[in-house]
């Protein structure tokens, strides 16, 4: 009987070891993407994948049978997430020596496409650490190894970095890989001091280690850039003196009481405390100098890529959401700083305030147009032993945390700041928008009068166009598109912010001035005059035209049967995204803007043909784009049907028998009956030059030759102004 209780034990505890291990497994990103990888893929010679490990979410990588090594998901092992707020998910394979032999980037949520990185140069990147050493990198605190970066995907392939590093450390360590082993914590254990007590100078302060500083000026920058590789470096040295102050940087860990209270003050200090949840903690960085930790990256994907903590194999990148300005220092003698920041500390990421960690300061230099070069300086800091206490043996009471009423900023008011801050630096940019949008408002308030002399109007379109394309295109990047409006719609149904769309000030400006104008004009205030990929095709078009490249006029049947396909476009990329945004974004590269505007085709060879294949197309047939295939035109268009006036004049001659305004219409959005569909009209104002002319609007040369006839001189303005004028709608379709 004992035998068969001791049996029955024993096998109870094998099936629940079984079952444990095999939700384990089945919880784990390895066995949900093992299936669709390959070994070979990952390492090179490699035949298959082995058997799982019992323990660890980690799989055998063979060669004819042959253990070769241990591959892995990063994101089974760290969580470190880039500006999707979704892990990047990277198998990487380690031999027994704990060297990388193989990497590949297997699945992402990471907008890349968006900016236009394609994922193979990505996937090119990682497939560079192989050959990385992790026992040189666990002995040098992850930093053996040089960072190469992708311009544009800063964010992106630090994450990726830092998820190799750190997950390939600890499944090295787990294994014995390399010699490495788990780190057992020995010696004295401590905890914060919440009753010691901070100076009050910032003197004493920086010498008793409360505040470290890392100091860097011109000379030794342009050092650090010299000594790499890259000659192009070394030829973008900056000018200043080399004693200039390129940054000082001071960090603090702000988070203990007394230390806040010295920095801050008692009220602000309280604040802070308000600020962070339980087992969260906060640094404090100030900065001044040439460059700043900061940065303006952030801006768009609420992510500072330029600072990031690190504290043995965890490190915490901060996102805008973890961030509040410091808007006063109370601690006596405190240097003036450009910029004074906190950043909250996750209760999840694993930090210990007791033990040494880095802020690691990203220092960019452009070497080209869009390519950036990086290296990295460290400021290392540990809390002052005056600030812990040792863990007592027994557990002591616990001793109720005190109840205060605080008036605490909240985090409305931080984005607020954050936003106007931003509006502040781009003054030049919003004024000069401002103005552009001025000047076009008063045009078609006074079409008649901008109008009237055909060749002056011509030449202002063109200059305008120009200036569009150039300064709010390949300049500012200001380019609107369908996926605004997603990222509109997603937001709307999961949580709308004003202050997430007030962080890029000139596409907000864009878009407001674009909802005033649907109520007044239609669709065609943008994508006449504002767009600056519809200002390529038509300047393009021009050109052929002074080229004398043939003009194809579509026939009106095929031309009204193309008008519906950008409507199944939009609403098929609507339909998609409600499904999955990451996809509907993808497919957003129907759109050609990104390639010809924000890379200025700089990209891989299908965006680049796709895009030049329209651009030819539009030489032949005008705006041949946004005629038949633009699902941002046909969103506006949408909407645009709620216009309150129609401001285009029409004679009743029009249409019948007269054409000629139908056959000249750039984009043919006149019907042959005279009406202008507006859902197609683009506002160029052509058909209103037409109206006044006197030399080929027919029922104006008429009315002249009445004149004429019994010796009136002809008086253009008021003759043509008095004409009765009954504007003509095509019917709602």
């Amino acid at each position: 009987m004992i035998f068969l209780r001791s049996l029955l034990r024993v096998s109870l505890l094998c099936l629940a070891t079984l079952l444990f291990t095999q939700s384990v497994q089945a919880q784990s990103e390895l066995s949900r993407l093992l299936p669709d990888i390959a070994a070979g893929d990952v390492v090179e010679g490699a035949t298959s994948f082995g058997r799982v490990h019992d323990d660890l979410p980690v799989v055998q990588v063979l060669r004819d049978q042959e253990q070769i090594g241990w591959a892995f998901i990063t994101s089974d092992f760290v969580s470190t997430t880039g500006y999707s707020g979704k892990p990047i998910h990277t198998m990487v394979a380690v031999d027994d020596a704990a060297q990388v032999i193989g990497v590949e980037l297997v699945k992402h949520y990471e907008p890349i496409v968006l900016i236009g990185i394609p994922d193979a140069k990505v996937k090119a990147l990682v497939a560079n650490y192989r050959g990385l050493d992790l026992v040189a990198e666990a002995e040098s605190g992850g930093t053996a190894h040089e960072l190469d970066i992708i311009s544009g995907a800063t964010v992106t392939i630090m994450v990726i970095d830092d998820s190799i590093i750190r997950a390939g450390l600890k499944v090295a360590r787990q294994l014995g890989l390399g010699g490495l082993a788990v780190e057992v914590e020995i010696g004295p254990q401590f905890e914060i001091d919440p009753d010691a007590i901070a100076a009050d100078d910032w003197m004493t302060l920086e010498g008793d280690g409360t505040l470290r500083r890392l100091s860097l000026d011109v000379g030794q920058v342009n050092a650090a850039f010299a000594a790499m590789d890259d000659p192009r470096a070394d030829d973008r040295a900056l000018t200043e003196a080399p004693e200039t102050t390129f940054i000082e940087m001071q960090a603090t860990l702000i988070s203990h009481p007394a230390i806040a209270t010295a920095i801050l003050g008692d009220a602000r200090a309280d604040n802070l405390q308000s600020w962070l949840d339980e087992g969260d903690h906060a640094v404090a960085i100030f900065g001044r100098g040439l460059y700043s930790f900061k940065g303006s990256g952030y801006v768009r994907g609420g992510i500072f890529d330029r600072i990031v903590l690190i504290q043995d194999d965890i490190s915490v990148r901060f996102r805008d959401r973890m961030h509040q300005r410091i808007n006063g220092i109370d601690a006596e003698g405190a240097p003036q700083f450009n910029e004074a920041d906190l950043f909250k500390i996750p209760a999840d990421s694993g930090f210990d305030p007791t033990e040494p960690f880095r802020i690691q300061l990203l220092v960019q230099r452009e070497v080209g147009a869009i390519e950036k070069i990086f290296t990295t300086f460290d400021l290392g800091y540990r809390l002052p032993d005056q600030y812990l206490r040792s863990i007592a043996p027994a557990t002591a009471p616990e001793v109720p945390a005190a109840v205060t009423t605080v008036t605490t900023q909240s985090e409305d008011q931080a984005h607020q700041a954050l936003w106007k801050r931003i509006w502040a630096d781009k003054t030049t940019e919003i004024a000069v928008v401002g103005g552009m949008l001025a000047l076009l408002t008063l045009v078609f308030f006074f079409q008649g009068i901008a109008t009237r002399n055909e060749r002056v109007f011509f030449w202002f379109r063109m200059t305008f166009l120009t200036v569009v394309l150039v300064y709010l295109g390949w300049y500012a990047n200001a380019q609107l598109s369908v996926v605004n409006l997603i990222a509109l719609f997603n937001s709307l149904t999961s949580g709308f912010s004003w202050q997430a769309f007030l962080l890029d000030p000139l596409t907000f400006i864009l878009w407001f001035s674009v909802a005033a104008a649907l109520l007044f004009w239609g669709r065609g205030a943008y994508c006449g005059w504002l767009c600056p990929f519809g200002a390529l095709q038509e300047l393009l078009n021009q050109i052929a035209r002074a080229l004398r490249i043939p003009q194809w006029t579509l026939p009106w049947g095929l031309n009204e049967r193309l008008w519906p396909v950008k409507y199944m476009i939009f609403l098929g990329l609507f339909g998609v995204s409600l499904m999955s945004i990451e996809q509907a974004e993808r497919l957003a590269e129907v759109e050609p803007f990104k390639t010809a505007i924000i890379l200025n085709f700089m990209r891989a060879w299908p965006f680049v043909a796709y895009a030049a294949a329209l651009l030819i197309a539009g030489l032949f047939v005008e705006r041949f784009f946004c005629r038949y295939l633009c699902p941002l035109g046909a969103a506006l268009a949408i909407p645009a049907r709620l216009r309150m006036f129609d401001w285009l004049k029409r004679y009743h001659e029009c249409g019948n028998p007269c054409q000629t305004c139908a056959h000249q219409c750039p984009v043919q959005a006149i019907h042959p009956t005279g009406e202008i569909n507006p859902n197609e009209c683009i506002n160029c104002l052509h058909c209103q030059v037409l109206y006044q002319s006197t030399t080929q609007c027919p029922v104006v040369i008429k009315k002249i030759k009445r004149r004429a006839k019994v010796g009136a001189a002809p008086d253009l303005s008021r003759d043509i102004s008095g004409h009765p004028n009954q504007p003509k709608t095509h019917p709602a379709t």
